[in-house]
């Protein structure tokens, strides 16, 4: 039986490498300023004792969640900061991964359970049976129309089976530009959560190119860049004809352009806003 020993299954452990833990906190800090939120400084002072090896991701973890269970004077802000920031690293941090829309629905729930997001937790990991609109900066005060609850499971269904379907190793870099900006913006467009939509996006995104074999990212670019890349997808989903705008995906593109193959595209924020124009 010695000769099988090599092909057993080995178990995943966390890395001991600091520069990629750091990495992992500073994606993970950096999407929540898609929700102008910051993670507190004892979180900060946590992923440091992290990054330098003094605690493990499950005591970090550990420590966090019962400073919250523990304290009378809680910022929820900065609570929900630093537990979101806790789980997306845990994710990231694991190798495993499938290809399903029901795997959104698992990192949402992963990623907001326990945390006051939402009105009731029901909605935690499942999709809204309600419709949303929401005002938008860039785009003065518009929204994007986003999918009508009744249809988000068979519009996602048809999007993950479309983008199953492609064959990357058939494409050039510009057409895996393109198409990863596509399905990207079409998921994020259906919106399907109540609340936490773009952060469930890019951690699924993010683990999704890894699966995909692309896995020289730089994505310290959602530490500093996440509103611009939800901006970029509010870009890519609007469309109005009095105006004279239609939906423009180029903001996208650039984003995953820096993110893989690192061009130095400049990702400014006043680039997408319609009152610019």
């Amino acid at each position: 039986m010695e000769k099988y020993n090599e092909f057993k299954y080995k178990v995943i452990s966390e890395t001991k490498d600091g520069k990629t833990k750091q990495l992992y906190w500073n994606i993970a800090f950096g999407l929540q300023d898609v929700d102008n939120i910051k993670p507190s400084e004892y979180m900060l002072q946590l992923a440091k004792e992290n990054v330098e090896g003094k605690k493990t991701y499950t005591e970090v973890y550990k420590q966090i969640d019962s400073y919250y269970k523990e304290s009378t004077h809680i910022n929820s802000d900065e609570r929900e900061a630093d537990i979101v920031s806790a789980r997306i690293v845990q994710m990231l941090s694991s190798p495993t991964f499938r290809f399903d829309y029901n795997t959104l629905k698992l990192y949402h729930k992963h990623l907001f359970d326990g945390v006051d997001i939402l009105v009731s937790q029901k909605y935690i990991g499942n999709f809204r049976d309600y419709n949303i609109t929401k005002s938008e900066p860039i785009l003065d005060g518009d929204t994007v129309l986003y999918s009508d609850f009744s249809m988000i499971e068979d519009t996602l269904r048809y999007d993950f089976e479309e983008e199953k379907n492609q064959d990357y190793t058939e494409m050039s870099k510009e057409d895996i530009l393109k198409r990863l900006a596509t399905f990207t913006s079409r998921i994020w467009q259906v919106h399907p959560f109540g609340e936490g939509n773009t952060r469930t996006t890019a951690l699924f995104i993010q683990k999704y190119i890894t699966y995909l074999g692309l896995k020289d990212m730089n994505n310290e670019l959602f530490k500093d860049n996440s509103k611009y890349f939800r901006n970029a997808l509010v870009r890519a989903n609007y469309i109005n004809i009095p105006k004279k705008i239609n939906e423009n995906d180029e903001y996208l593109i650039k984003f995953f352009s820096n993110l893989l193959y690192k061009t130095d595209y400049q990702l400014d924020n006043a680039d997408l806003d319609i009152k610019e124009k």
